[in-house]
């Protein structure tokens, strides 16, 4: 038995009708594409005509042009009310119509009658006629079925019941809900207001926020800071929300939700990222077992186009920057030109194919854990082509002429990189039992050059000013200049198809405390 909450629906001349208020009241679920409720029509407009001067008698509906056809076709005395939102009917608990329900004063159901039992409604109608002092109602009840089982309320169509779920009391959404015109289409509608990153988006509907956020166990409404430019309160719930738009299913949720938690931080720098002129744009690498538990590519076509969680988790990642922190091309959003990352770049390590420690081992955390790590690079990824080197330190030799480009071949301690190593050249270093670290000392001793080399001139004008070369020693202009400031500025990954050496370069941006720093988060659940 259920308690009906009060409502106020809408009758066929557009009065606004409130729940009965009243010592007993009756209550019918109807709608139109169900034979028992056509069948039962005519009882209840006998019930309507022998109690409504004595109670309430309210005929609810749950489709508005059926309703109407209803009234069209039987012609009744009462106004069928319209629950096309279907809320009264859920929160009645509403399975099969017709269901009639008699209230008590306190909108207690005391009695339910489903679908059509011809001696159950004989009964109710006797009952309440003596408890009334009324006649016997004049019904030819010899006319009618002995019993019609009825139909599955709308309430209950999979294709209504998550929203009415997550509209329910207890729902765990809270965000302002925007009610868009019948004839609108969602997509445009999405468009229009700013939403998007160009592409379509998925309408983020409360059953499908809902099915999002069953993917964390975390709390919809906590906390996880403030998104800059304009420092937007970031919760899970709105997280889930621009999940949902970016097209994630639930499971990948934790690794969007670590993904912005590590983009948050002072040390990674949205705003700056964001803001800077020079395109910068996240990077994501993901490692651990939820490679696998949520079918991450780390293989073929690793960096592309072709796999969901890849494409979806970090384009979810750059919606939360531009929905909740505002970063919007032309606006904080200041990229000179921009680039195809900042619609999504996201993918795995392919830990099985890497001979070394994978990128989160490296940085501190268990093998066994699943950890994302943020990047901010500027550009790629931009191919190093080298199909004939069979040495290790060849290989890394060619590494480190083709990094020497990042930023400007005169750009020196300027930046950072991230180094995707295909398997093929894997298996060439391994010939020599090269590590990382030999790696990134001989891209380091390749592309080392004297500062002298580094000297604006009549080629370009980019590098050290001459002005501030013309007052160094010779000794001080035979320095070696290093690409990198640090070895550790060369981050290493592996991932890509097993044919091909074609490894891939990501340019950084700005480095450490004036730019940003890369930042790892463990994945939970």
């Amino acid at each position: 038995m259920v308690s009906l909450p009060a409502y106020q629906l809408e009758n066929l001349d557009g009065d606004r009708v409130s729940s009965p208020v009243a010592e007993r009241a009756l209550v019918c679920f109807i709608k139109e594409d169900c034979p028992t409720c056509k069948e039962v029509m005519p009882v209840l407009a006998a019930f309507y005509g022998h109690f409504a001067h004595e109670m309430p008698v309210h005929v609810i509906g749950q489709n508005e042009s059926g309703n109407k056809a209803l009234a069209a076709q039987f012609n009744p005395e009462f106004s069928i009310l319209d629950d096309s939102a279907l809320e009264v009917s859920f929160a009645a608990e509403i399975e099969t119509v017709p269901t009639m329900l008699m209230l008590d004063a306190s909108g207690a159901e005391t009695a339910r009658l489903v679908g059509f039992v011809k001696a159950e409604w004989q009964t109710l109608a006797a009952d309440l006629s003596a408890d009334q002092g009324l006649r016997e109602l004049a019904l030819d009840w010899s006319a009618l079925p002995d019993w019609r089982p009825g139909c599955g309320s709308l309430s209950v169509d999979p294709a209504n019941e998550p929203r009415l779920r997550a509209l329910a009391e207890g729902s765990p959404i809270r965000a302002r809900r925007i009610e868009i015109g019948s004839q609108d289409d969602e997509v445009e509608f999405m468009f229009d207001k700013g939403f998007s990153d160009g592409l379509p988006l998925v309408p983020p509907t409360p059953e499908r926020v809902l099915a999002m956020l069953s993917g964390t166990k975390r709390d919809a409404q906590e906390v996880l800071g403030e998104m800059a430019p304009n420092m937007g309160e970031v919760t899970i719930e709105k997280v889930a929300i621009n999940a949902v738009m970016a097209g994630c299913k639930p499971e990948y949720l934790p690794v969007v939700l670590a993904a912005v938690e590590a983009i948050l931080t002072d040390d990674y720098n949205i705003h700056g990222v964001m803001a800077t002129t020079m395109g910068a744009s996240p990077v994501i690498v993901v490692n651990g077992p939820i490679r696998h538990r949520i079918g991450m590519n780390m293989g073929l076509g690793a960096l592309g186009q072709g796999n969901r969680a890849n494409a979806t988790i970090g384009r979810a990642v750059r919606l939360v920057v531009r929905n909740v922190g505002g970063a919007r091309p032309g606006e904080t959003e200041r990229s000179t030109l921009g680039n195809p990352m900042k619609f999504t770049m996201c993918f795995a390590e392919w830990e099985e194919r890497n001979p070394w420690s994978p990128l989160h081992v490296e940085r501190g955390f268990n093998e066994e854990d699943s950890v994302v790590t943020v990047f901010t690079m500027s550009s790629g990824p931009t191919l190093i082509v080298d199909q004939d080197s069979r040495t290790g330190s060849q290989l890394a030799g060619t590494l480190g002429q083709g990094l020497q480009s990042v930023m400007s071949p005169k750009a020196y301690s300027a930046t950072d990189c991230l180094l995707v190593v295909v398997p093929e050249h894997v298996d060439t270093f391994m010939r020599d039992n090269y590590s990382k670290e030999n790696i990134r000392q001989r891209i380091q001793q390749v592309s080392a050059r004297p500062l002298r080399e580094l000297v604006a001139d009549e080629n370009s004008a980019t590098g050290l000013k001459q002005a501030s070369a013309a007052q160094m020693d010779e000794a001080s202009l035979n320095k070696l200049m290093t690409k990198f400031r640090r070895d550790e500025d060369i981050h290493i990954v592996v991932a890509g198809g097993e044919a091909g050496k074609f490894s891939g370069a990501f340019h950084g941006w700005v480095t450490g405390s004036v730019g940003s720093i890369p930042v790892s988060r463990k994945i939970g659940h």
